[in-house]
């Protein structure tokens, strides 16, 4: 019996707070970041995702974005992780929407 430890699959959704005066130039820098997706951004406030390999690897992709300036706050709202499957065609699931 395997006792080995499947790959996991890690996403996140953060928002992050600025100044509506710094948010333009920050959604380019975010969405400059590897593994950050920028998804929506208004009066300050900035949705993004983050995947990973684990809770690790995207805490410190959050605490990244916290020490950039301009950054007020970053908080993650969400996290889901699965593991990955055997079988993933191109990287993705063949069976996902």
């Amino acid at each position: 019996m395997s006792m080995r430890n499947p790959e996991r699959f890690h996403v996140s959704s953060a928002v992050v707070l600025t100044s509506p005066t710094a948010a333009d130039r920050l959604v380019q820098i975010l969405a400059e970041m590897p593994n950050v997706e920028v998804h929506a951004a208004e009066h300050g406030k900035i949705v993004i995702v983050i995947e990973g390999r684990s809770s690790g690897e995207m805490g410190a992709t959050l605490a990244a974005i916290s020490s950039l300036p301009d950054v007020m706050a970053a908080n993650m709202v969400f996290e889901h992780a699965e593991n990955l499957e055997e079988g993933l065609i191109n990287g993705h699931r063949p069976d996902a929407a």
